[in-house]
């Protein structure tokens, strides 16, 4: 992963292969950002004209190479756009209020994609306080991501560059950063370990099937939990029989790789509350006997994105010692067709004693997060927060860059939401509507896997409530969009998984552990 330093030195001067500016778009055309003061110097002060004159308007993702002006030390610079100018204290376009945390992050992660190859690049980007330093650090780091583990040979030991690309770039340097001061150091490391559990969360999303089964996903759960002290209990097949855990077991019948449910359990000396998150891992989903279509499988390996990051949040937080305890649940089985599969019109017993006809076997998500929901509520956490790429329909409702967010308690489903959009992650608060529930009545059993049609995502949320303990807060991401990208990279997004939830995960836990969440 890019290598992150902080740097109070003059840009002229620095040995980089790049300088990286921001450009807003004001009023009347490009307007060159604070950070770039001594770089617009160099150009006379007409940087921003220079930028016209090549097409930059300032415009978000939108990124202008030029050669660097005499007398600087590296050869190139690189403005990225930043999206609007911020409004000064009277409304008008100036430099009195800030750039926004999020568009500071996009900004460098376009930069650091379009700076694969690179050894080093110096990034002179507006800074105002260790906030804006960790939003470029992550930028930078979730920009810089590439997934090259199946492209033959992926480095050269000759010169490190990736054989089928460009190798991702390899250092940056924050200008504005002070490498002594402590909230300055305190956000870069905060960058480094919950974007280098993204990232991980990612390498987890992308990787096919017939290498990630549910053993393999938990076997790769308990290497990280004995090297970051979390303590890890794995139940395979033979004891989810044991313990009656019904929704997994059915999930995973059809399968030759066996379904696990994983325990990951980070605990704090100085911990009052308790989180518990759980994710759904369906490390493949052809539909079951309920087959998908062609067109609508070849990405099912990304099913299992909620349980990769449940584990990155909780590995995340053990870094961080953050001081509050995190249980993680991780519900992995691979939904297949076999003469051992679940078939519609079968009755589940799960977990919890509730008894589901299953009447689609690629409603398989709810079924697991089920079992697992009712494991966790046995703990009696303070709040509850599940993970999953759970119903097309909330696609069609949000599209495919905002998750959904629902919950038995108004104002922690607003705390959740709220605490998304802080980090960058879009969501929506989504409602529960209790007419729908009767449409999951069944004649020969407590509860069906499917309801009413219209409202899929809502019923979906209805059915994982019904395995919540009693009293105990919950909230369920439907992360279905924006988990995996099917199209070109934006931002600091690459194509493929995503590591959706992540930091919204991570910083729930933060606020849980400062007292700010409830």
């Amino acid at each position: 992963m890019t290598a992150l330093t902080l740097s109070t030195a003059a840009a002229p001067g620095l040995r980089a292969d790049a300088i990286v500016i921001g450009v807003a778009k004001g009023a009347q055309g490009p307007v060159v950002a604070p950070g770039a003061e001594a770089v617009d110097k160099a150009y006379d002060g007409k940087l921003a004209g220079v930028l016209e004159t090549l097409g930059a308007s300032g415009a978000e993702g939108e990124l202008t190479k030029l050669p660097a002006p005499a007398g600087f030390k590296a050869p190139l610079v690189v403005a990225v756009g930043l999206g609007a100018q911020p409004a000064d204290k009277d409304g008008e376009d100036g430099e009195d209020g800030g750039y926004d945390a999020e568009a500071l992050r996009k900004a460098a992660g376009v930069a650091a994609r379009a700076l694969a190859g690179s050894k080093k690049a110096a990034f002179a980007l507006p800074v105002d306080g260790p906030g804006d330093l960790g939003a470029i650090g992550e930028g930078i780091l979730l920009g810089a991501y590439s997934f090259d583990t199946y492209k033959g040979n992926t480095q050269d030991a000759g010169n490190g560059k990736a054989k089928n690309g460009k190798a991702p770039l390899a250092e940056a340097t924050l200008l504005g950063g002070k490498p002594r001061d402590a909230a300055h150091k305190g956000a870069l490391a905060r960058a480094v370990a919950v974007c280098e559990e993204l990232n991980r969360a990612r390498d987890l999303v992308n990787t096919p099937p017939n290498d990630l089964t549910p053993a393999a996903f938990a076997g790769i759960a308990q290497a990280a939990a004995k090297e970051h002290g979390i303590k890890v209990q794995v139940l395979d097949d033979k004891a989810l029989v044991k313990g009656g855990y019904g929704g997994i077991l059915g999930v995973g019948g059809g399968s030759a790789a066996t379904p696990r449910l994983v325990k990951l359990s980070y605990t704090h000396p100085k911990a009052e509350k308790h989180l518990a998150f759980v994710g759904k891992g369906i490390t493949y989903d052809s539909g079951g006997i309920s087959l998908k279509p062609a067109g609508h499988n070849e990405t099912m390996k990304c099913d299992m994105s909620g349980a990769a990051a449940v584990f990155a949040a909780v590995v995340a937080a053990a870094r961080l010692g953050l001081p509050v305890n995190v249980t993680g649940w991780l519900a992995l089985a691979e939904n297949m067709p076999s003469g051992s599969a679940v078939r519609p019109g079968d009755v589940l017993r799960m977990y919890s004693g509730k008894t589901v006809e299953v009447l689609n076997t690629d409603a398989e998500g709810r079924l697991v997060l089920a079992d697992a929901l009712w494991a966790a509520s046995q703990e009696n956490p303070d709040a509850i927060v599940d993970v999953a790429t759970l119903t097309g329909a909330m696609m069609l409702a949000l599209g495919s860059r905002t998750f959904g967010v629902m919950a038995n308690d108004d104002a922690f489903r607003s705390a959740v939401h709220e605490a998304a959009e802080e980090v960058g992650e879009p969501a929506w608060p989504m409602p529960l509507p209790e007419h729908l529930r009767k449409g999951m009545d069944s004649s020969v059993a407590d509860i069906a896997n499917m309801g009413e049609r219209m409202g899929g995502g809502l019923v979906a949320g209805l059915f994982l409530r019904e395995f919540v303990g009693e009293g105990i807060t919950w909230a369920h991401l439907d992360i279905a969009g924006p988990a995996f990208n099917e199209g070109g990279p934006f931002g600091y997004t690459p194509k493929g998984g995503t590591g959706s939830a992540v930091r919204t995960l991570v910083r729930l836990a933060e606020l849980t552990a400062a007292g700010d969440l409830g």
